[in-house]
């Protein structure tokens, strides 16, 4: 069942899967005419709270450059209709839609847990990621200051992490990154979709507006931070024209690495973007579908390992080329930065002192 939505939101449709049971729920909202995130007058949005039993999530895909994760909430405020975390909301019986970004949880013990679990004796210690699924600094963020527990605990025991955010809140714990950074345990990626705020507006409405991410960029790099960017998720005939625009914008911040991730529709991501489409490109949407698909192999997403990452087709391969030229072109070339393992410290900094 769906309705749909004139919302400032990001999905247009509220739609509740079928994969995970029949439950329905209809939605309305408010549209809000802005992109900056901290000048958004309050909406409807509920928060409830989940007792997790680990704060730290495992993963074992062979394409992903990580391990292990915590995510501090369920769903994201900032509404990017291209979200693949999107169906994870499904597992909970609410809407991908909608539901996802107004519909809100949030784990406020995963510091005490996280603590827990770093002491384990047969804990190894990895880099730890922050912002694989839901944005660790949404607008939520704000009032609960998860995020911010974490990394204090990551950095009192000298743990590495590394860190995908689309908002500007993220330089407010420059004050934990930076000391963190000077001892090789840090790194930050700042997404940037596009630079046009009209895009963003409908595309990502409650994420950081572009300017204030290229910003964000700047003030990490200053405080010597790794600070790279990401340009995901590329969109044909949306913001792929983009591409050496941002690069150049990321460059003159202070970024040294790029990467770029062309745009995934999961499960019931597809219908949710079509709907976009159909609402806020419909001169396009038909031209933009085509493109995805001839990259997907004739569908809509390709969820297999490493091809999901690895689009093919003629279209596919001139956008990565035009990425790499433009990396090479402002410098953004750097590999990975090696974080350290060998300082951790389970029970912190006054452990290490015997």
């Amino acid at each position: 069942m769906s309705r749909r939505v004139n919302a400032a939101r990001g999905a247009t449709l509220n739609t509740i899967s079928t994969r995970f049971d029949d439950l329905a729920r209809e939605a309305d909202g408010d549209w809000l005419d802005s992109a900056a995130e901290d000048d958004l007058p309050p909406f409807r949005t509920e928060i409830s709270y989940e007792t997790p039993r680990t704060a730290i999530t495992r993963n074992t895909s062979p394409d992903l450059p990580f391990d292990r994760s915590i995510n501090a909430y369920r769903g994201c405020e900032h509404g990017c209709v291209y979200c693949f975390a999107r169906p994870t909301h499904a597992y909970l019986g609410l809407s991908p839609g909608l539901d996802f970004e107004r519909k809100l949880t949030v784990k406020k013990i995963i510091p005490e847990l996280l603590r827990k679990e770093l002491e384990n004796p047969r804990y190894q210690c990895r880099p730890m990621a922050l912002g694989t699924n839901t944005d660790p600094y949404q607008p939520v963020e704000g009032k609960y200051g998860t995020t911010r527990k974490i990394l204090e605990i990551l950095s009192e025991t000298n743990h590495p992490v590394m860190i995908t955010t689309k908002s500007a809140r993220v330089v407010r714990d420059i004050d934990i990154l930076a000391p963190m950074a000077e001892r090789g345990l840090a790194a930050v990626m700042v997404s940037v979709t596009t630079l046009d705020p009209e895009t963003a507006k409908t595309l990502e409405p409650r994420a950081t507006a572009p300017h204030r991410r290229i910003a964000a960029v700047k003030a990490l790099a200053e405080a010597r931070v790794p600070v790279s960017v990401s340009l995901a998720p590329l969109i044909p005939a949306i913001n792929d024209h983009e591409i050496e625009a941002i690069l150049e914008a990321a460059a003159k911040a202070g970024a040294d690495m790029a990467s770029m991730i062309l745009i995934r529709l999961p499960h019931e991501v597809s219908p949710i973007f079509r709907a976009w489409l159909d609402a806020h490109m419909p001169d396009r949407a038909a031209r933009v579908m085509a493109h995805i698909r001839e990259m997907r192999g004739g569908k809509d997403n390709e969820g297999d390992f490493h091809a999901r990452f690895r689009p093919q087709g003629a279209y596919a391969a001139m956008i990565r080329a035009r990425f790499q030229a433009g990396r090479r072109r402002f410098g953004l070339t750097r590999r990975d930065v090696p974080l350290r393992t060998d300082l951790f410290s389970p029970r912190g900094k006054q452990f290490s002192l015997f």
